[in-house]
């Protein structure tokens, strides 16, 4: 948190002593929020929070910025988040019906994890770094592969079971220790759902894949892959993270529907529903 402060002071272009006769508190406060020595009450960081806004600070890619590492040969450093902090070994046990099945999931970038995790209680952020040595990598690129392969996980494709089409993504992870693709994150969660409730078109989410710029996840799915997987930092969310992320997130779904509603027009008559590709028509 204490790059964080240091970043948002930094971008409202103050020093010590403005900035903290603006939030109402002493240079030393902030001298020591900034060195990590102390951190700000929930008072504090609720006036950190109205700072920003007041101030339209970019607060995400102040976040991203304060969290980000760099991969290092066959090494990828990662981002995760967790609900309530990681206990044990690292396992493929998230739950079924996430986009590509049980896994563990990572993100290519920071926003991502934050964003799953910013409206649980006490959540904690990890930068992880994975090894690829050995790993058989299955990727998947924006398109109806991706779509549908999250289709099939999330459940959606159930009335086409013991099809060629179910098959074929019911099959299509076999023997693989990861997945990397592109994140269904709060920005889709609109298109997808349109797109299986049959509002979208198989035309209209894929330019709707490409208006948007989703970050990759990567997901560890064997044991194998789990084990090659290396923790470098934990870090507890503190409220005005969380409270930032929150709004962020809002706002993100706020374009993602916009965007929908804009491209649903453009390309209502163009391509096929989802229960029409399932039924192979």
């Amino acid at each position: 948190m204490k790059d964080l402060i240091k970043a948002i002071r930094f971008a409202a272009n103050m020093n010590q002593e403005q900035f903290a006769s603006t939030l109402g508190t002493t240079p030393l406060s902030i001298n020591r929020w900034e060195n990590g020595k102390t951190l700000p009450n929930r008072m504090a960081q609720t006036q950190l929070y109205n700072f920003c806004r007041e101030h339209a600070i970019d607060v995400a890619q102040l976040i991203i910025d304060t969290k980000a590492y760099g991969d290092t040969d066959n090494k990828l450093v990662l981002y995760h988040g967790s609900k309530k902090g990681i206990v044990g070994d690292i396992a493929p046990i998230s739950r079924d019906e996430c986009d590509f099945g049980s896994g563990f999931y990572m993100g290519s970038n920071t926003l991502q994890p934050l964003t799953l995790v910013c409206n649980e209680d006490k959540p904690k952020f990890y930068t992880v770094e994975l090894d690829m040595t050995g790993l058989k990598v299955l990727t998947v690129e924006i398109g109806m592969d991706w779509a549908m392969l999250i289709a099939y996980y999330r459940k959606e494709m159930e009335s086409a079971k013991g099809t060629p089409i179910y098959e074929k993504y019911a099959h299509m992870s076999d023997g693989y220790d990861v997945i990397i693709g592109y994140i269904a994150n709060d920005r889709m969660y609109t298109e997808l759902s349109r797109f299986f409730n049959k509002t979208l078109t198989d035309v209209a989410l894929i330019n709707c894949l490409s208006a948007l710029d989703l970050g990759k996840q990567y997901v560890a799915i064997s044991e194998k892959a789990c084990r090659q997987i290396k923790i470098l930092k934990e870090e507890p969310l503190s409220q005005l993270e969380l409270s930032l992320l929150k709004d962020m997130s809002a706002e993100r779904r706020k374009e993602g529907i916009a965007l929908a509603e804009e491209i649903e027009v453009k390309y209502r008559r163009e391509g096929k529903f989802f229960d029409e590709i399932l039924k192979g028509e």
